[in-house]
């Protein structure tokens, strides 16, 4: 089996431990080993689960989990709900030995640190094994708890990641990092994949007392907070929608995806009026599934155009990881240098515009459907949030970072990476991004991929006629204005330089 992309800051040791080598086991021991879950709420296919139980033999495995209201900020009631019921799901599956800390909302990753140690201490265990992080504060706060447990002659063990291949994995020539999706997604469908792991035979135990855990709802519930202040008139959640969480309903959702939608997804996967998409990003975000699962699923399934079409927006989520790997500074800021001169507006009726955006009241149609549907469900349809995220931006002229943060309130799959990438794509100021010039018209959207109305109606129903907030002929234009002066900006800045 292959090694994966590895930070060898992760481990004091500087050991290539973050990315799913299995064929050099873990030493065996004699003590109880600390499985601490994150991003991989499942019992299958996790290889370091597998690798834990090999490692521990008789000795238990301790499940843990920490609540990190840093890792989770900008989340708002959908994703923390959806998270507890993961955690509750996974509680069951576990036999009641999960354990749940909590870090404090201001402590960030050395308060996470000391909780991972100090249990590790308590339940007598050298070893605490994960699966690896791969977003800016999850590496750092990996890095900040092997220091810390390395301090206690204690090691912190990463193997595999959220991802098919381990971001930061794939070059191309020369070691640099792919800037363009089709040549990276060459790559990814040449690279090796392991076959799904069995869920491993082990002793799961708590080991000790925890008085934190009996409510993991109310525990997991705590985390989010409004931000910024004048979202408060806003509708904020929770959705009345949300789906069913845990690891047996993501896989009843995959089974029932290839099942139905799946060979036809080539063809209806733009269709917001129809069932033809997956709906498995909330699983793969909180790892109910893992993305090695649901590729194996697929390819057992079909083939030809509906396999190829499902495995580029497969690839697509691990495109933005890695941009974001060698990146980190991309999460907020754009990509491109040229978004740093785009002129975006600000003031009262930037908000006003705001609000009417995020209530679902501009009087298109399509857009009004998808932001309510966000509301609802605490999920949009993948067309559909291409098209509010362009009028947002090129429309209504506001920062791409306002719709950013308004979608990861909302939504239970939001994602830092596979959000405010896509985000920028759309603005066309991230890597390999939209032409600029290709502005959604969102009437035009509508009449192609909602043509007998349903997905608008299903959502808008009880919406009163209203005329359009702005208009869109007028709007283009005046984006586009605004872009020729910002590539003139840049030309100017780079001559000057």
């Amino acid at each position: 089996m292959r090694a994966g992309s590895c930070d060898p800051s992760v481990t004091p040791t500087g050991a290539c431990e973050h990315g799913g080598v299995l064929n050099t086991a873990l030493p065996p021991t004699k003590r109880p080993i600390v499985y601490w879950f994150r991003r991989d709420l499942r019992l299958a296919d996790s290889p370091a689960l597998v690798a834990a139980a090999r490692a521990a033999g008789a000795e238990p495995i301790v499940p843990l989990f920490v609540v990190d209201p840093r890792a989770g900020r900008g989340a708002g009631p959908n994703r923390w709900q959806f998270l507890a019921s993961c955690l509750e799901e996974l509680d069951r599956q576990l036999g009641g030995a999960l354990t749940l800390r909590r870090a404090p909302g201001v402590g960030g990753a050395a308060a996470v640190a000391a909780i991972v140690a100090g249990f590790a201490a308590e339940v007598g265990a050298e070893i605490v094994v994960a699966s690896g992080e791969t977003t800016p504060y999850g590496r750092r706060r990996d890095r900040i708890v092997a220091e810390r447990l390395a301090a206690e002659d204690r090691r912190l063990l990463l193997l595999d990641t959220p991802y098919c291949v381990a971001p930061g994995r794939l070059r191309r020539t020369g070691g640099h990092p792919y800037r363009v999706f089709s040549a990276f997604y060459r790559a990814w469908l040449a690279e090796p994949v392991e076959a799904p792991y069995e869920r491993p035979a082990a002793r799961f135990d708590a080991l000790v007392s925890d008085g934190e855990a009996t409510d993991l709802v109310d525990a997991a519930g705590r985390g989010y907070d409004v931000s910024p202040s004048w979202w408060r008139d806003l509708p904020l959640g929770p959705a009345p929608h949300l789906p069913a969480a845990g690891e047996r309903a993501a896989i009843d959702r995959l089974t029932q995806f290839c099942e139905s939608a799946l060979p036809q997804y080539d063809r209806h996967r733009d269709r917001p009026d129809m069932a033809g998409t997956s709906r498995l990003s909330a699983d793969l975000h909180f790892g109910t599934l893992h993305p090695r699962t649901v590729r194996d699923a697929a390819r057992k399934t079909v083939e030809g155009p509906a396999l190829d079409r499902f495995l580029a927006e497969l690839a697509w989520r691990e495109f933005f990881a890695d941009v974001l790997w060698h990146r980190p500074d991309a999460a907020w800021h754009s990509w491109d240098p040229i978004g740093r001169h785009l002129a975006v507006d600000d003031g009262p009726q930037a908000r006003e515009r705001f609000t009417a955006w995020a209530r679902g009241e501009t009087g298109y149609g399509l857009v009004d459907a998808g932001m309510r549907q966000l509301l609802s469900e605490g999920w949009m349809h993948n067309r559909v949030r291409m098209v509010s995220a362009s009028f947002l931006v090129k429309d209504l002229h506001l920062d791409w970072r306002w719709g950013a943060r308004w979608f990861l309130w909302h939504l239970v799959d939001g994602d830092i990476a596979s959000n405010n990438l896509n985000w920028q794509w759309v603005a066309g100021i991230g890597t390999d991004a939209a032409p600029y010039h290709r502005i959604f018209n969102p009437d035009r959207q509508a009449e192609r991929f909602d043509p007998d109305g349903a997905y608008r109606r299903r959502y808008c129903a009880d919406l009163p006629a209203r005329l359009s907030i702005v208009n869109h002929k007028a709007e283009r234009a005046e984006a586009l204005t605004r872009w020729a002066a910002a590539k003139a900006a840049v030309r100017h800045e780079s001559t000057a330089d």
